[in-house]
């Protein structure tokens, strides 16, 4: 696993010589400059965890490198180096931004301390953040609510794959539980301390996944007013999930192959690559490999992706999880929304038992959150599913009843709205597309109609 990196910034060549075989021998991956400016280009080029800045340097000292890189929003951890007589300026960079100082003359030992110090703060930073978004979220194997065979073997699974950096593709129809499970491989490997970054290929226009994929460099097009890292720099030494993976443009495909076969990346306008060390999960409700007869999905991309398959079975193929996840969902809403529903009528589970569901985890999901709020009693009733079935039923092109043509326009809509939601999984930009309408008009529909809610799930059924 590649280590941290570290840029020395000074114009002492022998110091500069000094540092670099010092961490290099302690594991860092370490480059230099002789003076700000160049730092800075550097910095624009590529990202750096930590920093180190003489104070006194000429061309461009470390105080005015230092605003520069804030002004500019560059991320890394700033350590400056002072000499005697300049530990003013040093703490005054401490002001600044800068997250600590070191006295020259300095021994290894000290320098590295100053290092292992930082890092600690900034990982203790990130874990807080990933605390706070995860908080009440268990991502564990046991919070995939399952007793069947086939989820067992999925489990089995997950535990084998967790090992390993190899990519990983998971394929299933939409609401069987792909981020889940993807999540569950992260946090079972030994990349659980190191962030999971997400990101769903289809959600994004392309002509910004790009730059949300792999960073830009500032100028790199109209809006660029400052460098900005990219999800892969950002998954560094942890996990990208890339969920719809087969919406992925064929100019991007390329680039990805590049990041699977050399782990290498470079930001939009640059012309330098970076290294970064990511374990790749990727995961599709289409058939690549029809993809690839087809040619809408790259071949030798597919086989990179395709290492570590996992398959995820429809709900209709597992019907013995339907009682534990009716249960698990029960107890869920209960919670979020301050009900005493004690579960279902014995014709109600039944009724679910019988059903197909198309829309697997997630419909479920769905169904018994609308049953909890309508239910009469403490236990839900099988009326919910039966009348969302007729609905269902009825499909997205049915006429409705009644001459009002201005009430039967509102129902159409509504119902070729829900039908392209249900076809896409809930992606809103796909379905805009099958609609044949912007994606702003979209959301004004679902804002005006009362649906911004309709088809999302919590992360059990993602």
């Amino acid at each position: 696993m590649l280590g941290k990196r570290v840029l020395v910034i000074d114009d002492e060549e022998n110091l500069r010589h000094y540092l670099q075989m010092v961490l290099g021998e302690a594991g860092y991956q370490v480059a230099t400059a002789s003076d700000g400016a160049e730092g800075l280009e550097k910095m624009q080029r590529q990202a750096w965890d930590i920093i180190l800045c003489d104070i006194r340097m000429p061309r461009m000292d470390g105080m005015a490198f230092l605003k520069e890189a804030k002004t500019r929003g560059m991320d890394g951890t700033i350590i400056m180096m002072s000499a005697y007589g300049t530990v003013d300026s040093a703490v005054e960079a401490m002001k600044i931004g800068a997250y600590d100082y070191v006295s020259k003359p300095f021994n290894a030992d000290e320098i590295i301390l100053t290092i292992k110090k930082a890092e600690e703060r900034e990982r203790l930073r990130e874990e807080n953040i990933r605390l706070k978004q995860d908080a009440q979220r268990d991502y564990g194997l046991e919070n995939i609510v399952a007793k069947s065979e086939a989820m067992r073997k999925i489990f089995d699974l997950i535990k084998k794959v967790a090992r390993y950096k190899s990519s990983v593709l998971i394929t299933g129809e939409s609401g069987t539980g792909k981020e889940l499970v993807a999540r569950a491989i992260h946090y079972n490997s030994d990349r659980k301390d190191k962030p999971l970054i997400s990101i769903n290929c289809g959600a994004i226009p392309e002509n910004l996944l790009e730059s949300e994929l792999f960073g830009h460099v500032k100028g790199a097009f109209t809006d660029a007013v400052r460098t900005k890292k990219g999800l892969f720099e950002m998954a560094h030494q942890g996990t990208m999930f890339l969920d719809e993976v087969g919406e992925l443009p064929q100019s991007l495909q390329v680039k990805l192959l590049r990041v699977l076969q050399d782990g290498e990346i470079r930001r939009v306008g640059d012309t330098i690559s970076s290294q970064v060390d990511v374990s790749l999960i990727a995961a599709t409700g289409k058939d690549l490999a029809a993809e690839v007869k087809n040619n809408r999905f790259r071949e030798d991309l597919y086989y990179r992706l395709n290492v570590l398959p996992i398959l995820l079975p429809p709900l209709r193929e597992r019907k013995e999880d339907i009682p534990c996840l009716v249960e698990h969902f029960i107890e869920l809403y209960n919670k979020k929304l301050g009900l005493r529903i004690k579960g279902a009528s014995e014709k109600t589970m039944d009724h679910f038992l019988q059903y197909s569901w198309p829309g697997n985890v997630r419909e479920l999901e769905n169904i018994i959150e609308r049953a909890m709020i309508l239910a009469e009693g403490d236990t839900i009733s099988a009326e919910v599913l039966m009348s969302h079935t007729r609905e269902e039923d009825r499909g997205p092109g049915t006429v409705p009843a009644g001459l009002s043509i201005k009430k039967n326009a509102k129902e159409m809509e509504i119902r070729l709205i829900k039908g392209a939601l249900k076809k896409t999984g809930g992606n809103r930009l796909q379905a805009a597309r099958i609609l044949e309408i912007s994606h702003k008009a979209l959301l004004y529909k679902l804002k005006d109609y009362g649906l911004e809610d309709y088809g999302k799930g919590s992360e059990i059924v993602k």
